[in-house]
């Protein structure tokens, strides 16, 4: 039997996270949520996931983009290395994208922002799962 896969879900919108647990837990992956990245940094201190589906925009702005590089560069590469997909509806609220399988002519794809992927909210069931296991199989 393969291992289940642990997720955390940060987003401050506690009907997202019930919402990603039921679809996520589902596909049999084990689920912790978490409402802000303060919260989300105190889960990794007993809770380790394979992967993080990190909402960007949050109460004070775009918390999310300030949890990555915070991730990325002060925390032990254990942690540090865990992959992140975006999943935000920033697309429909700003004239930013942020794609890092795409490149703009100065930056080359996955220079944007370390993360390993971007899913548009509102994102169907389907397409998450299948970008999760997309990134988990890259990653492992």
């Amino acid at each position: 039997m393969a291992k289940t896969a642990k997720v955390l879900v940060v987003d401050d919108d506690p009907d997202i996270v019930e919402t990603l647990r039921l679809v996520l837990e589902s596909a049999n992956y084990e689920v912790e949520g978490a409402g802000s990245p303060e919260q989300a940094f105190k889960k990794l201190e007993t809770f380790v996931p394979d992967i993080i589906l990190l909402d960007v925009m949050m109460p004070d702005g775009t918390e999310g983009f300030h949890f990555v590089w915070k991730l990325r560069n002060e925390y032990p590469p254990e942690l540090a290395q865990i992959p992140i997909v975006i999943l935000s509806a920033i697309h429909e609220t700003t004239k930013l994208r942020f794609y890092p399988e795409q490149t703009d002519g100065t930056y080359t794809p996955g220079e944007f922002l370390p993360v390993q992927g971007f899913i548009d909210k509102p994102a169907e069931p389907g397409t998450l799962l299948k970008r999760i296991e997309q990134v988990l199989q890259l990653w492992q």
